[in-house]
């Protein structure tokens, strides 16, 4: 009788403590739940502090290629502008408008023709051997003096024409030499530039200590430009500088290399 007494108090204390455990576990989930959120705050707070970060460092990045921007047009336009300083001094240098930059001359707008350089003060041709030779060159100078004449109006497809039958008269003549150099610029002024090379290659390779030489080999390089060979006018301009140094054909064959590597840079 006692024994059952003890088990029916045993278990009613069972029954009375069930409540509170249940309490006890409840509260503890609640604190969980809790400090899961708090960690989850806490993730979300470093997530959107490393996304403040990124956006400044964004735009940071954004202004310093604003800036780089801004400095590349202002060298560009710098190039540019040295490039057309330093053409249009070519420009006076060669006594007229020089080739443009490579493309079909037929898709060109119509230019006006260049003048040939120094067209206007010629001088009487160098004689080397027997200056007495003169005294038989009355007709052939002035046959000469006519088709320069004709270059110097500016009828560089007549001066053209009187040269080649000058050269015919004359192939081997005191003024032989000019009348080559000088057929090659009527072609050149008339942005015939293949015909110019010829004439010009001829003045070098049969006259090559001909005063004239320098400036012929100057005009090749200048007629292959004006082909389009920018490669083999780079190196005809080259061999200027260093085979006649400190001339005037070296120094415009160096300005003119300078123009051509700054049009290719801003290109």
């Amino acid at each position: 009788m006692r024994l059952r007494f003890i088990s029916m108090i045993v278990a009613a204390a069972l029954v009375a403590a069930a409540p509170a455990y249940a309490q006890r576990q409840s509260l503890a989930d609640r604190v969980g739940s809790l400090e899961q959120q708090v960690l989850n705050n806490q993730s979300n707070t470093d997530m959107l502090n490393q996304l403040n970060q990124l956006r400044t460092q964004v735009q940071a990045l954004q202004s310093q290629v604003e800036q780089l921007q801004h400095e590349n047009a202002q060298l560009k336009q710098t190039s540019q502008d040295q490039y057309l300083d330093l053409d249009g001094r070519l420009n006076r240098l060669e006594g007229g408008t020089p080739p443009a930059l490579p493309a079909a001359p037929a898709a060109k707008a119509p230019v006006a023709p260049p003048k040939p350089a120094t067209a206007a003060s010629e001088r009487p041709p160098s004689v080397h051997g027997d200056p007495g030779s003169l005294s038989a060159s009355g007709d052939e100078r002035t046959a000469y003096n006519v088709a320069f004449d004709a270059l110097k109006a500016g009828k560089y497809d007549d001066s053209a024409q009187l040269f080649l039958s000058f050269l015919e008269l004359y192939p081997n003549g005191v003024y032989t030499p000019n009348a080559l150099y000088w057929l090659g610029e009527s072609y050149y002024a008339t942005r015939n530039f293949p015909l110019a090379e010829a004439q010009f290659r001829d003045l070098v390779s049969r006259y090559p200590t001909h005063d004239k030489a320098s400036g012929g080999m100057l005009k090749i390089g200048l007629s292959q430009y004006g082909e389009g060979k920018i490669d083999a006018a780079q190196a005809t301009l080259e061999q200027v500088v260093s085979t006649y140094p400190g001339s005037d054909a070296a120094r415009t064959a160096q300005d003119r290399l300078q123009s051509i590597r700054l049009g290719q840079q801003i290109r």
